[in-house]
């Protein structure tokens, strides 16, 4: 005779043991040492929500490579200007990150 399938309230809850969608998906990154290579695609990514639009029009293009931000700009004076904000740039990315991922900054 075929065995059915019996309902059993124990094997309907939820494991103790479950975590959630995100701390599946930073292990994941942990596991396969993919987290700074998803931290520098989420600085391209979000680039206008960390420098914010005025800066994120005038910018060309955008990586990371090594620990160092290069940064492609259309306008000379506000290449000028960041240039002397390099810190604040790289604390600013640090913290949206939540890691030491950026150390310098180069404007192409």
């Amino acid at each position: 005779m075929a065995q059915y399938y019996q309902y059993s309230r124990e094997n309907a809850k939820r494991k103790t043991t479950s975590s959630s969608l995100k701390e599946a998906i930073d292990e994941m990154l942990e596991f396969y040492r993919l987290r700074t290579k998803f931290d520098e695609t989420y600085i391209a990514a979000h680039w206008e929500k960390i420098m914010g639009s005025p800066i994120a029009v005038r910018t060309t293009q955008i990586y990371v490579k090594e620990g160092k931000l290069f940064i492609a700009l259309d306008s000379a004076p506000l290449r000028n200007e960041l240039l002397m904000a390099k810190h604040k740039i790289i604390t600013l990315i640090n913290q949206e990150i939540g890691a030491e991922l950026i150390s310098e900054v180069v404007f192409l």
